[in-house]
Formats: structure tokens, C-alpha cells, sequence
């Protein structure tokens, strides 16, 4: 169903492999995104069964969330709740980005309207384990890089090709 289409004040993106284990954090989300009336909320993300290479790169991308509402918000499409007025406002995702619409619709969020709610969200490391680990790791280096390059989400970058 399109978020235009939803008739609730929030709307919540989550990817389909994700697993909601604390039951309260939906709840607090909404709560924080109402007392400080914040246009997107998102969480830590965590791999439950990963190994220790696993363990570190999802902490790596949770302190580069943390340390970007300093400059320019950053979330993924793992978790983000977003008010649906400002969602729309921001012109939802970019219907022409083929990797990272997610990305490019957080880093329009204002620095004062984006908030982290403590706690965390589960996957899997299948796109690890697909990619390979170097080229995860290089996709999301050449996303900071290109921050500003909206052109560069317009392309094909192969983060959705699958291994035969």
C-alpha cells in the first residue's frame, strides 16, 4: 500500500526482513516523535546470529547515524517512521533512485526534526553474505562520498543483485 494512502498522523518503512523483538519500540518511536515533534524517527540496527565482523560493521553504521544528526541525518529503510504531512512535504521517496531513496529522503530531514529512538531492530547479514563484506563496505563509503550527488543514486550501483 503507497504511504499516500495511509490515513494515520505516522507512517512506519521497514524492511521486510527485519524483526521487531522489544515490543515496547514502536510505542516509544511515536511517543518521541510526538513530545519533540519530529518528522523521522529511526533506531539501531542489530544482527542477532552475526559473527563479530557482523557485530562491527552494523555498530560502525549505528555510530555513523548518531554522529550525522550533527551535519546531515542519516537513516536507512530498515526502520523509519516518519510523519506522514512531512514525508509528503519531503516528496516521499525518489521514485527514480534505483539504490540508497531511502538515504537520499533522511538527508532531508531537518537536523531538529530527526531523531534516534534507543533500542534496535534485527536482520540477518544475508546481504553481507551475498555482496561480500568489502563491497557492502565500499557501497556505503561511496554513499558518504557522494552525499551530496543526487545523480549517483539514479544509478544501478548492484546492491540488489542476488548470487546464482
Amino acid at each position: 500500500m503507497p504511504a499516500r494512502a495511509a490515513r494515520t498522523r505516522y507512517v512506519l518503512f521497514l524492511d521486510a526482513d527485519m524483526e521487531l523483538k522489544d515490543p515496547t519500540l514502536l510505542r516509544r518511536a511515536l511517543e518521541l516523535a510526538s513530545r519533540r515533534r519530529l518528522h523521522c524517527v529511526t533506531t539501531n540496527i542489530w544482527c542477532g546470529n552475526g559473527a563479530l565482523r557482523d557485530h562491527l560493521l552494523y555498530a560502525g553504521n549505528n555510530f555513523i547515524q548518531y554522529i550525522s544528526v550533527l551535519a546531515c541525518p542519516f537513516s536507512t529503510g530498515m526502520f523509519m517512521l516518519f510523519e506522514k504531512a512531512a514525508f509528503e512535504r519531503l516528496g516521499g521517496f525518489h521514485e527514480h533512485a534505483l539504490y540508497a531513496e531511502d538515504y537520499l529522503l533522511s538527508k532531508k530531514v531537518s537536523l531538529w526534526r530527526f531523531g534516534i529512538v534507543r533500542g534496535r531492530v534485527y536482520t540477518t547479514n544475508r546481504r553481507f553474505r551475498n555482496m561480500g563484506y568489502f563491497k557492502v563496505m565500499g557501497l556505503f563509503l561511496k554513499t558518504m562520498i557522494n552525499t551530496w550527488n543526487e545523480s549517483y543514486f539514479m544509478h544501478d550501483r548492484g546492491y540488489w543483485e542476488q548470487k546464482v
